[in-house]
């Protein structure tokens, strides 16, 4: 895949595993538990193509409240309320407390998030969407034939905006220590992993690309941490050393 069908995340290691950035126009899932830094990095995302890239975004909350999503990020020094001011940022509110979700029918609050998303993203013209967590979404549909059409017709709609989207899950297990692999990955271009691991006395937390479509990548799990500024991943280290692979 060249350069020109890719979008650069901007953290400079996790763009040198995925050959340059995320394919173009597709929906790349990124799955973790808790505290494992899914919200931040699609933040990290779209703050990084608004700043380096010219480019908008759109922020979709399935979880959490703007005010208290806008708060913590600015912890890390992004100042997402600037940003929506200057119409360079949409916020679809599709938290538990919106009124998108106060509809309790699932087809209809699946229709008014979708329409909410399409909407933001011509608004402003976004070349990039995050959606966290999708698993806010999917619980609605216990069912899995219905709720593999949700998920379909939501990447059927990112897809037609022609932005390049994260959308988060949360990390689930099958009731052994294997993780279960969700639905939303067979369908999605791309899935990375962030995951937590007992080394020695120590946990170390590990970023794996698990699968990017008709593109070559780096499949080692890596070491990566949390920091002031954001996610800082080491690509060329080992998860149980700081030795080349």
């Amino acid at each position: 895949m060249s350069a020109s069908n890719r979008v650069p995340s901007g953290i400079s290691g996790l763009d040198k595993m995925i050959e340059g950035g995320f394919p173009t126009g597709r929906v790349t899932v990124v799955v973790g538990g808790p505290g494992s830094g899914k919200t931040i990095l699609g933040v990290q995302f779209i703050a990084n193509g608004i700043k380096q890239y010219n480019e908008n975004a759109v922020f979709v909350s399935l979880d959490e409240q703007k005010q208290n999503l806008y708060q913590e990020m600015s912890t890390l020094g992004w100042d997402l309320a600037k940003e929506e001011s200057d119409r360079k940022l949409a916020f679809v509110d599709a938290s538990p407390l919106s009124t998108i979700a106060q509809n309790k029918e699932s087809k209809s609050y699946l229709k008014d998030t979708i329409e909410s998303i399409v909407w933001a993203a011509r608004s402003v013209k976004a070349k990039r969407i995050v959606i966290d967590p999708i698993t806010a979404l999917t619980i609605r549909y216990p069912d899995v034939v219905q709720r593999r059409d949700a998920v379909m017709q939501l990447f059927a709609a990112l897809n037609g905006t022609g932005g390049t989207c994260i959308v988060t899950t949360e990390m689930r297990t099958g009731g052994t220590i294997e993780r279960a692999v969700q639905l939303e990955e067979y369908l999605a271009s791309g899935v990375i992993l962030l995951q937590s691991f007992q080394v020695g006395r120590a946990i170390a937390s590990s970023i794996q690309v698990e699968k990017i479509r008709g593109s070559p990548h780096d499949r080692q799990p890596r070491p990566y941490k949390i920091t002031s500024s954001g996610i800082q991943i080491f690509p060329d280290e080992s998860l149980f050393g700081s030795v080349r692979a």
